[in-house]
Formats: structure tokens, C-alpha cells, sequence
């Protein structure tokens, strides 16, 4: 979706919105979760995946189209919203923890103790190359964008971006304040654990961005800014009150970058933002 940067705030800006709210399952997720059924072997004891939320909706919507039984384990940070399409979705749902590393642990045990299928939401090669379909299909219809905003939480999504362009354009990650899992990867020079929280933990707070994912960023990321909440919550009500797109916290993470001035793009620059999801209960963003 091109949009008018002036009508924005933008006045030298060409502005292209990539909408994955509307993707199957509420958000870019679906892609991944379609690639690791199709692409491996299900065994009779179906898939299991944890997830904050969109993750475990896109596997459990994965599942259903597919006729696969599904497991999904959740923390009791994930939104009533994703919880709800978890369940519409008919996979069995089990909420573990305060975090989505509670969850992991969960669903991991349950994955020997049954024999299904683990389903990763970042740090497997299937994850990464359905993720990386999206960057395939904007490459398609935005062909001349400089450059790419990208929120991360494990970092599949930036990952399989990044590996479709190899630096054809600057991506440019974002992450919460809250939980910046690349920053401090990328300090340290390889993952490890950061804070998990903040108003998009639901979506971008794992413990520790994923060890397949992170050379692949760190050869193909340009650069990655930190937001707060507060620019999140602005984000996210600037997309309603200006265009009528309802995106989470996590969705509207990588547009918050432009709106605060964490990234400032140059004279005539063509940026791309991704709107990764908008599974989110109804919020009055007018107030």
C-alpha cells in the first residue's frame, strides 16, 4: 500500500505500508507456520508450538486447513484476542508461564513426551524461509524502496527478509526499549538474553533473538533503532486515525521508528514499513 508521506507528516518521503494484519491468522506469521507443515513430515501426533500469541494462531489456523492436530502453549501475557483465535482455530490450548520462554519450555516437553512435531515461531530454517516469502512479494510490488523497517522480537521475520534481499535495500530493525533482544545481540557479537517486556510482549519479547537467525541479520541488517511505548501507542493511533488500520502493539512497532524520529529517512527517501499484525482487541485509538 503506497501511501501519501505528506498526508503523514512526511512531506519528502515516498511511504509504502506492507499490511500483514491481513494475512491469514491476523499477521505475517502464517507464512511460516504454512512452510514447516508443508515443508516437514507431520508425524500421527500432530504439531506443538509456544508462542506469544501469533505465532501459536497462525500454526493452530495451519493445522486446521490442513487437518493436523495441534497443541499450543501461550504465557499469560498473550492478548485475549490471540488466545481467542488460538482456540476458534480448534487447537488445544495451554497457557504456561509469564513468558513466551515458559511457554517454549512447555511446549518442548510435551514434544518429547508425545512425539509431535515442534513448530519454532523464529529459530528454524522452515520459519525463516516462509517469513522470507514476504520479503519475495514486496520486492514485487514495491521494487524501488531504499529502505526497510522491520520490527523484531526472535527475529525470524528480519531474518528471512534479510536473506531474500542480501542488502539490495537498508533494513533497518526495530525493538521495543522493553525487550531488545538484537541490540544486545549484536553488542555482545552473538545472542543473548535481554529484558522481555513492554506494551508489545505479546509479540516482540522472547528471551534471546534465535542462533540461526542472528548471522544471517548480522550480514544483512543494516541497523537496528529502539522505541518506546509510548511511540508505540502513538503509532498505533496514528494508523487508525489516518488510514483505518487496527494494529497490536508489535504491529505498529516498525512505523513508531518514523513517527518518534528513531529512524529519519533522507530527502525523497523510499521507505517500506512493515505492519506485521493486528491481532488486538478493540481499543479506542480516536481518544
Amino acid at each position: 500500500m503506497e501511501v501519501d508521506g505528506a498526508d503523514m507528516g512526511f512531506e519528502t518521503v515516498r511511504l509504502f505500508l506492507k499490511l500483514e494484519l491481513f494475512q491469514h491468522s491476523g499477521s505475517f506469521k502464517a507464512r511460516g507456520a504454512f512452510a514447516n507443515l508443508l515443508m516437514r513430515k507431520v508425524p500421527p501426533a500432530g504439531v506443538v508450538a509456544a508462542s506469544g500469541g501469533n505465532h501459536g494462531a497462525a500454526v493452530a489456523y495451519a493445522a486446521m486447513k490442513l487437518k493436523v492436530a495441534a497443541k499450543i502453549f501461550v504465557p499469560t501475557v498473550s492478548s485475549p484476542a490471540k488466545v481467542q483465535r488460538i482456540r476458534d482455530y480448534g487447537a488445544q490450548l495451554v497457557i504456561e508461564g509469564k513468558s513466551y520462554d515458559d511457554a517454549l519450555a512447555a511446549s518442548q516437553a510435551w514434544a518429547q513426551q508425545s512425539g509431535a512435531m515442534p513448530v519454532h515461531a523464529f529459530d528454524q530454517v522452515e520459519t525463516l524461509l516462509g517469513q522470507g516469502t514476504l520479503g519475495m512479494e514486496l520486492d514485487q510490488q514495491a521494487p524501488h524502496i531504499d529502505t526497510l523497517l522491520v520490527s523484531v522480537g526472535g527475529g525470524g521475520l528480519i531474518g528471512g527478509i534479510a536473506a531474500w534481499y542480501e542488502r539490495r535495500v537498508k533494513i533497518i530493525g526495530v525493538e521495543p526499549y522493553a525487550s531488545p533482544t538484537l541490540t544486545k545481540a549484536l553488542a555482545a557479537g552473538h545472542p543473548v538474553d535481554a529484558e522481555a517486556g513492554g506494551l508489545a510482549a505479546d509479540s516482540l519479547a522472547p528471551r534471546r533473538v534465535g542462533e540461526l537467525v542472528f548471522p544471517v541479520v548480522k550480514k544483512g541488517v543494516h541497523s537496528v533503532v529502539l522505541v518506546d511505548d509510548d511511540a508505540i501507542r502513538q503509532a498505533q493511533k496514528r494508523l487508525w486515525q489516518d488510514l483505518r488500520i487496527v494494529a497490536e502493539p508489535g504491529g505498529a512497532a516498525a512505523f513508531s521508528a518514523l513517527l518518534s524520529g528513531a529512524y529519519k529517512p533522507a530527502m525523497r527517501e523510499r521507505v517500506g514499513v512493515i505492519i506485521s499484525g493486528g491481532n488486538t482487541t478493540a481499543v479506542a485509538f480516536d481518544g
